[in-house]
C-alpha cells in the first residue's frame, strides 16, 4: 500500500474487532475511540491521545461510528489539525448517502481523498474478517486500499466513484435485512400457531424458496436458541431504515413497503429500545421486555 501508516477511529462492536484484523495483517495502526482507547484498543495498535493527534501521525484514517453525524464531527475534527499528515479518509460507517456527500466533498476540498465504505456482516463478520464492504470512490484507491479491505472483508464491491453511491447499496441491503427478520418473525409464528415446531417450519422453508437471511441465519442461531445476540442493536437497525426510507424520498422511488417496516421497527425500538435486533421476534410475539 502507498501509504504505509493508518488510523482507525471508533473501537465499538465493530470497529474494534475490524481494527485487530487490519492489525494481524501487518497495518501499523493508531487508534483512538473517545469512550476510552485505551482499554478499546487492540493488541499491537498504539493508543492516540486524540482525534488530533492521530490526524498529525497517520496518513490513512478509516472510520467506524455509530452514524452520519458523528462522522461528520470527525471529519470535522481531522479538517481542524493544523499540523495534520492525513492524506485519505475511509468511512466504513453507515452514514446514508447525503451525508456521505457533504463529507466527501468538505475533505476533497481540502486535498483529503474520502471513501465511502460501508461494510455488512456484523459483528460475527467483523471479528472473522469477513464482511463485505461496499465501496465508492477513486479506482486508484480501491487497488491501493486492497490489503485492508481483504483483511475485514471477505466480499470486496467498488460500486461507483463518488460519496454516498456505497451508502445507497448499504442502506437498500440492510432496509432487506430489516424486512427479512420482521417478515419471518411474522410467518414463523403463524406456523407456530397451527402446532408446527419452529425447528421443522425452518428446515422447510431453507430448503424452499421463502429462504432468506433471517430464516437461514438469525432465527436457528440467535432466536431458536434463545441468544438473541447478533451484536447489532435495534437502534441502529432502526436508524438505518429510518434512513433508507427518508432517501428513497428523496430519490422518488416507490415508498410504500418501505414505510411499512419502518414503523414495525420504530415501534420494537419504543418497546426494547435497548435490544438486540433479532428481538423483533420477542416484540411481534408479544413476549417484550416489559410484559416480562
Amino acid at each position: 500500500m502507498a501509504a504505509n501508516t493508518f488510523g482507525f477511529i471508533g473501537l465499538g462492536n465493530m470497529g474494534a474487532p475490524m481494527c485487530a484484523n487490519l492489525v494481524a495483517a501487518g497495518l501499523s495502526m493508531r487508534v483512538f475511540d473517545a469512550a476510552g482507547t485505551a482499554e478499546r484498543a487492540p493488541e499491537g495498535a498504539v493508543a492516540a491521545d486524540s482525534i488530533a493527534d492521530l490526524a498529525a501521525t497517520t496518513d490513512t484514517v478509516f472510520l467506524s461510528l455509530p452514524d452520519g453525524k458523528i462522522s461528520g464531527l470527525v471529519c470535522d475534527a481531522v479538517l481542524a489539525t493544523a499540523d495534520r499528515r492525513v492524506s485519505r479518509v475511509v468511512d466504513f460507517s453507515t452514514t446514508g448517502p447525503e451525508a456521505a456527500g457533504a463529507m466527501g466533498a468538505k475533505l476533497n476540498a481540502a486535498g483529503i481523498t474520502f471513501v465511502d465504505a460501508p461494510v455488512s456482516g456484523g459483528r460475527a463478520g467483523a471479528i472473522a474478517g469477513s464482511l463485505t464492504v461496499i465501496a465508492s470512490g477513486p479506482e486508484s484507491d480501491m487497488n491501493d486500499l486492497a490489503t485492508a479491505f481483504d483483511a475485514v472483508g471477505g466480499n470486496i464491491f467498488h460500486v461507483g466513484e463518488a460519496p454516498g453511491q456505497a451508502q445507497a447499496v448499504k442502506l437498500l441491503n440492510n432496509f432487506l435485512s430489516a424486512t427479512a427478520m420482521a417478515a419471518t418473525s411474522e410467518a414463523v409464528l403463524f406456523g407456530q400457531k397451527y402446532g408446527v415446531d419452529i425447528s421443522t417450519i425452518l428446515d422447510c422453508v431453507n430448503v424452499s424458496s421463502g429462504r432468506n437471511t433471517a430464516s437461514a441465519d438469525k432465527f436457528p442461531n440467535r432466536v431458536v436458541t434463545g441468544t438473541y445476540d447478533a451484536g447489532f442493536a435495534t437502534a441502529l437497525m432502526t436508524k438505518d431504515v429510518a434512513l433508507y426510507l427518508e432517501q428513497v424520498r428523496v430519490a422518488g422511488t416507490p415508498d410504500e413497503i418501505g414505510s411499512v417496516v419502518s414503523g414495525r421497527w420504530n415501534a420494537v425500538l419504543e418497546d426494547m429500545p435497548e435490544s438486540d435486533f433479532t428481538e423483533i421476534y420477542r416484540h411481534i410475539a408479544g413476549e417484550t421486555q416489559t410484559g416480562e
